[in-house]
């Protein structure tokens, strides 16, 4: 029945239509595959159309491309499917998505339909801010997940066509114009990828559920989970709480079998044991208690890239006028204090808006070194309400992060499927919205009192 409805899908006009233009209002729309083709006129999209045939479909090599890592001096292998192939990919995803959404693990948020990193982080402080929550953290870091998954695995337990998806898999990589095979793995950059890898890791909690939440006649319960094990997983990033550092080392091995059969390794640097009252870093937030309150703050290492980012920003654009600056600094803090906008954020905004006032002030200096402060400060800042200091023009203002409220969201409901509860997911939605607005007039109410001392 399954294979029926996802053949449906796939044959499907309508599907075809929406897959196209999903692939030319994407971010890499711009982006050619091996074969440098870009579609861009209507006749190129209706061809496309024509040519998304399951019964002929041939996957051409991915182009291959390396990124910068943060912090470190390698760099990233990602993998660009041509247009063509995109269509296929988000084609067969289409047919493949409802059916992972009804076997996912529930504690899975990473790529997954109305879930967010900022719901896997509500669901950890249900988990750790109580006085009887569990203390001990197993930070688990999977060694090159999309690089090494094993095609026989994914071939054997993957509900979709079996043809196609050996395709994507098996269609190898051109690098600085040499083909080379992949035997494993599933390519970083292409559309289906993370749903191959959510299903893949999908079973972990499971099989920690029957080990640790079970009686002795198979029923399942948190009443029966005496060692406090709980899993949250975002993509390939998961923790593991326990009440005590030994149960954790006995999860540890089990996970690792679990992981053996699907061709993947933990990273013994990377994955680590940690008391709760010492802090452990997820999704770009660190979680610790200080006298047994949890807080959830942006993590340093957070930080110090945004930070990075805005000053590569400014010293790329050093020639540009300001109001183009102002663009391109917004687009960075408006994002980076949008997807902080749950956590205990406010002094670490204030903090960067800070750094950023430094080094706007120097970017200012430099473009006019013989001229005063006072000049400077009048001809890039002037006041707007109840702010002396607003680093603007007649049509751009730069967005300081103070000025996103925090706003806790609401826990989401772990059973709520969003094929079959599309009403539940849109009053979510709306409420969260509602929650915001409310806390921004309340903030700015509260920022007027302020800047009137």
């Amino acid at each position: 029945m399954v294979k029926r409805l996802q053949k449906l899908i796939t044959n499907s006009f309508y599907a075809k239509a929406i897959d196209v233009k999903r692939v030319i209002t994407n971010k890499g729309k711009h982006t050619p595959g091996i074969d440098k083709v870009v579609w861009e006129t209507d006749e190129d999209k209706s061809k496309a159309i024509e040519k998304l045939d399951t019964s002929k479909y041939h996957a051409q090599p991915l182009r291959r491309v390396y990124i910068e890592k943060y912090g470190k001096k390698e760099k990233r292998p990602l993998g660009i499917p041509t247009m063509q192939d995109r269509a296929m990919q988000g084609l067969m995803l289409l047919a493949l998505e409802p059916v992972a959404e009804t076997t996912a693990d529930r504690v899975s948020f990473g790529f997954r339909r109305n879930r967010s990193a900022q719901d896997a982080m509500e669901y950890i402080f249900k988990l750790l801010a109580r006085k009887t929550s569990p203390q001990w953290i197993l930070e688990g870091d999977i060694k090159g997940c999309f690089d090494h998954i094993s095609h026989e695995w994914m071939l054997g337990n993957i509900p979709t066509d079996k043809r196609i998806m050996r395709q994507f898999l098996k269609c190898g990589y051109v690098d600085r114009r040499t083909l080379f095979p992949t035997e494993e793995g599933s390519p970083q950059g292409g559309l289906i990828s993370p749903t191959y890898a959510n299903l893949t890791l999908d079973g972990m909690e499971e099989l920690l559920l029957k080990k640790y939440s079970a009686s002795s006649t198979g029923y399942t319960h948190p009443n029966y989970n005496k060692e406090k094990v709980h899993l949250c997983r975002y993509a390939d990033d998961f923790i593991v709480t326990a009440e005590n550092r030994e149960t954790l080392l006995e999860i540890q091995q089990t996970i690792e079998k679990f992981m053996e059969e699907r061709g993947l390794k933990l990273s013994d640097e990377k994955t680590v044991i940690t008391n709760i009252n010492d802090g452990f870093d997820f999704l770009g937030w660190n979680f610790r208690k200080f006298k047994g309150k949890l807080l959830i703050q942006p993590s340093r290492k957070s930080k110090q890239k945004v930070t990075k980012s805005l000053s590569r920003t400014i010293k790329y654009y050093h020639e540009a006028n300001q109001e183009l600056l102002i663009i391109k600094l917004n687009q960075i803090t408006r994002g980076w204090a949008e997807y902080h906008h749950c956590a205990c954020a406010k002094k670490t905004y204030a903090l960067i808006d800070h750094r950023l006032w430094e080094m706007l002030w120097k970017w200012a200096k430099r473009r006019h070194p013989r001229k005063g402060k006072k000049w400077i400060k009048n001809r890039y800042w002037h006041p707007k309400g109840n702010r002396e200091w607003s680093f603007r023009t007649d049509k751009a203002i730069l967005y300081q992060m103070m000025d996103m409220p925090i706003v806790r969201i609401r826990s989401l409901d772990l059973k709520k499927n969003p094929f079959l509860d599309g009403e539940y997911f849109e009053h979510r939605r709306k409420q969260h919205k509602k929650d915001k607005e409310t806390a921004y007039l309340s903030s700015t109410a509260a920022l007027s009192g302020y800047y009137a001392l």
